[in-house]
């Protein structure tokens, strides 16, 4: 119970510092990209997608994640990683561009 606790809070509290616009250096990849790469992005968008995907994680864990069960740990890995393709291609599409 206490890891599932640990995990769930650990993801909020980035979702959320990222939410808040002061976690820009969490998000992979944006911290790395010269200005000009930056510019073309929209950033308020892009914490919404990546705080709002770390908030989901984080109540997924919270609901899902059974201590010693190896079947709520492997549907978590599972939603976990269609979640993450979602994400992925949402960032990379005009979506996530000025």
């Amino acid at each position: 119970m206490l890891v599932k606790i640990f995990i769930a809070a650990i993801l909020g509290i980035m979702g959320l510092i990222i939410l808040s616009g002061k976690g820009d250096m969490l998000i992979a990849g944006y911290n790395t990209a010269s200005k000009e790469e930056r510019e073309r992005v929209n950033i308020k968008r892009l914490r919404l997608l990546i705080g709002g995907f770390m908030m989901v994680l984080a109540l997924l864990a919270f609901l899902l994640i059974e201590e010693g069960s190896l079947m709520s740990i492997m549907g978590f890995g599972a939603i976990t990683l269609v979640l993450a393709f979602i994400v992925i291609a949402l960032a990379n599409s005009s979506w996530a561009k000025k």
